[in-house]
């Protein structure tokens, strides 16, 4: 299966006001800067977003909450970004914060079709609010469900023309994972080179798991 070829002025075609957006990236680091941009210049509003953090307010998803384009962030922390604090404080958005493994695990295993997984990370806190509980041998977990999206942007390093993918460093952080959990993935490589130029031990996220792949305009 072959990644199809897009190119930035294309993106707002895949995108729908409500619709659910997972992000790969730490503080803005491993999320794609052409899409993010193609996503704001769209005008689409009312956007679940999903990832790790919501990096700095001029950083990666931050310019979709400081355009006024989400309602709802899912994330581990929102710390590095006042306008996100500030937007949830005044109700303007709803911010729901998971623990950052909790977070990867719930993604994986929306990738993996699983219905869930047990966790005792959260117990005693504000975290257990509303879940269920299941005990297994006298332990108590809480029951995690699985996360998925209507669309993963995702950030490579490099990617052939058949839609590999290989990433730098820190910025696999979430990539792979959100590239099996939504419906419609789009990648975004600063590099794209020739079929055959990838040795296939460096490849992480396979061509089959990818819809389309940014070119430049």
């Amino acid at each position: 299966m072959m990644a199809k070829k897009i190119y930035l002025t294309e993106i707002k075609q895949h995108l729908h006001n409500g619709m659910s957006i997972m992000f790969g990236g730490f503080m803005g680091v491993g999320t794609p800067p052409k899409i993010i941009q193609a996503i704001v210049n769209s005008g689409v509003k009312n956007l679940t977003i999903i990832g790790n953090d919501t990096a700095f307010s001029d950083t990666g998803v931050g310019l979709l909450i400081a355009n006024n384009q989400v309602s709802k962030v899912i994330a581990s922390h929102i710390g590095t970004n006042p306008e996100t604090g500030k937007k949830m404080i005044s109700g303007e958005i709803e911010v729901e914060l998971i623990p950052q493994g909790t977070l990867a695990e719930r993604i994986r295993a929306g990738g993996a079709g699983l219905g869930g997984f047990l966790t005792q990370t959260g117990l005693g806190t504000i975290v257990e609010e509303g879940k269920q509980k299941i005990k297994v041998n006298d332990t108590e977990y809480l029951l995690e469900l699985p996360l998925t999206a209507d669309l993963a942007i995702i950030n490579a390093y490099k990617a052939d023309t058949l839609g590999n993918l290989v990433y730098e460093l820190s910025a696999q952080n979430f990539n792979p994972l959100i590239a099996l959990a939504a419906n419609k993935v789009i990648a975004e490589a600063d590099h794209i080179v020739a079929l055959g130029e990838l040795s296939p031990d460096e490849v992480v996220t396979p061509a089959a798991l990818i819809d389309y792949i940014v070119y430049p305009n």
